[in-house]
């Protein structure tokens, strides 16, 4: 197995008497994208720190190409991530070009590669103009370019879409996907939870500082024991006998029927359905739900 970038070892954040984060353990290895989710205050942006050498954890190991990024040894190590912060602060009077050659000299990446991340990212029109004049849109694809400097091993990104329209989170996440196709772990620290479902590998669910899940959603899914349901309506012209054939079909509101069942069952359930049946859909839970019944179950549990 690919040795991790990233790894934490059961470690723990106070701040006081507050525990920011509980005994979490978390890798992020080459080649993947790892989704952090959690409610505000869940912890997701005190890990990122810890990551960063920002903050020291309070017990446990946090590694960084095997070095502790807290450290001065781990100086290098540091400087093989990249980093955009939920709210990006760039200075209003610079412009753009200015913004990315005061990180890039900072990181000590190569100046001559500038002007091709800002095209990148879709700022090469408004590289002059001065960052007090970008919409939020638009800095927050600055903040996303300086992340890039210098080809970073990890993109640590913390609720990076925000302020992007939809078309400008496509072509995010179509970046992103370049960035882990060639090697880079990328974190992405979000709220807008629907739309991860399709952009991450794995899913680490935080409550309260604790780490509550780690899979891919199928396993998320099996986790929690929440099942996909096949929905149909009955044609007018359905035979009266009709629905008695469908033996275990519920009937949430008039006219829609629909049944719980495994994965591995849709198949043959699809397979099995009368003629009459119509307007068939097969619902699979999305990562709002699963992480709803994760906090759901946390309650209940506590």
């Amino acid at each position: 197995m690919t040795a991790p970038i990233i790894q934490l070892h059961a470690v723990t954040r106070r701040f006081g008497a507050q525990i920011a984060v509980n005994e979490v353990d978390l890798v992020l290895r080459p080649g993947e994208c790892v989704g952090l989710v959690g409610h505000n205050g869940a912890g997701k942006t005190t890990i990122i720190k810890l990551m960063l050498g920002l903050l020291r954890p309070s017990s446990g190991r946090v590694s960084v190409l095997g070095q502790d990024p807290a450290t001065p040894a781990g100086a290098r190590a540091r400087q093989a991530l990249g980093y955009l912060p939920e709210n990006v602060a760039l200075y209003p009077a610079l412009t753009g070009n200015e913004i990315l050659t005061f990180y890039a000299r900072l990181k000590g990446a190569d100046l001559a590669g500038n002007k091709p991340l800002l095209a990148r990212v879709g700022l090469a029109e408004a590289a002059a103009r001065r960052v007090g004049t970008y919409s939020k849109g638009m800095r927050q694809r600055l903040g996303l370019a300086q992340a890039l400097l210098g080809r970073p091993r990890a993109l640590l990104l913390d609720e990076p879409t925000s302020g992007l329209d939809p078309a400008l989170r496509q072509s995010f996440y179509a970046l992103l996907r370049e960035v882990r196709d060639a090697g880079a772990a990328v974190l992405l620290s979000s709220h807008a939870l629907a739309e991860l479902s399709g952009e991450v590998d794995r899913v680490v669910v935080l409550n309260r500082g604790r780490k509550m899940a780690d899979g891919d959603i199928q396993e998320l899914r099996r986790l929690i024991g929440i099942l996909p349901r096949i929905r149909l309506r009955l044609g007018a012209d359905a035979p009266p006998c009709t629905r008695s054939r469908l033996v275990g079909w519920q009937e949430p509101r008039e006219g829609v029927l629909e049944i719980e069942c495994a994965e591995a069952e849709i198949l043959d359930r699809l397979r099995a359905l009368p003629d009459a049946a119509q307007a068939i859909e097969v619902v699979r839970p999305t990562l709002d739900d699963v992480y709803a019944r994760f906090l759901r179950d946390e309650q209940v549990a506590t």
